[in-house]
């Protein structure tokens, strides 16, 4: 009697349940990186516009009101950053992409807070 090769049912049945196993537990981490390398993008973007702020500001004496004003910005793709709030003695903005349902705000100068910004100059979440 000849024996063929191969692999059994059972053998192949074993890998299918190890790879299952493995995805329910990578799926959720992958998300979560997912969402953290957003947010990440999110306070890079606010602190890049803090920097093109304080070039506009040396340059005209008074911060930028529209983010068009500022040449040697631009938000990362998919991120929405808008000025909320901008005056000859502070500014402040606000990030947030679309579909995370989370925001970063930053305030600078004289100007109310906004969002969850309670220290001047520091990116903040919710």
């Amino acid at each position: 009697m000849r024996r063929e090769s191969g692999f059994t049912l059972i053998e192949l049945l074993l890998v299918l349940v190890i790879m299952g196993i493995l995805m329910a537990v990578l799926i959720p981490r992958w998300g979560s990186s997912r969402e953290k390398a957003f947010m990440a993008a999110m306070k890079s973007d606010l602190r890049n516009l803090a920097t093109a702020e304080e070039a506009y500001f040396y340059d005209n004496s008074t911060y930028a009101t529209a983010l068009s004003s500022l040449a040697a910005y631009s938000p990362s793709t998919g991120n929405t950053v808008t000025i909320n709030q901008a005056t000859a003695s502070g500014w402040s903005a606000t990030a947030a992409r679309p579909g995370l349902g989370r925001q970063c705000f930053l305030f600078v100068g004289s100007v109310s807070p906004v969002g969850a910004a309670t220290a001047e100059g520091q990116v903040t979440c919710n």
